[in-house]
């Protein structure tokens, strides 16, 4: 709410938004993607439920992240947005319930994962949250750069 409003005129995917939707997207595509094959390539039983979690938690990643658009999520601390904390801690109770209530298996066709299968899960699925923060210190650097420069 500090920064002036957008020109009406310009694009919602202005100022790299539409790149980053891109390449974010992909990434999480490619993340989701090499579970399904890894499971497939090795029988694996749980693929199915590991490719579904993956899905939603890199989703989360990418909430987490986006949070704001140039602040780290660990400069800005992780309740700096209590709602969206809320929501995203919501919504990966629900995951996990999807994958571990016996009630909601047949519903979702997932399968309770073991511990080392939910592990590898939340791993590759960090995987989007930290590239956007790269990101966005890739940004802060180039930008803090760009007005040395100018000074």
């Amino acid at each position: 709410m500090s920064r002036p409003p957008r020109h009406p005129q310009e694009s919602i995917f202005a100022h790299g938004l539409g790149a980053h939707v891109l390449w974010v997207g992909l990434l999480m595509g490619r993340i989701v993607l090499f579970v399904q094959s890894w499971s497939l390539q090795t029988r694996h039983a749980h693929g199915q439920t590991m490719a579904f979690t993956v899905r939603c938690l890199t989703q989360l990643g990418n909430v987490l992240a986006i949070g704001s658009e140039k602040e780290s999520l660990f400069k800005m601390g992780e309740c700096s947005n209590k709602y969206l904390l809320g929501a995203v801690l919501f919504t990966f109770t629900l995951q996990m319930a999807t994958v571990y209530v016996p009630a909601l298996n047949p519903i979702f066709k997932t399968k309770p994962l073991p511990f080392n299968e939910l592990t590898f899960t939340l791993a590759l699925s960090s995987l989007v949250f930290f590239a956007v923060e790269i990101e966005k210190f890739m940004r802060r650097q180039k930008k803090a750069y760009h007005d040395a420069s100018l000074a």
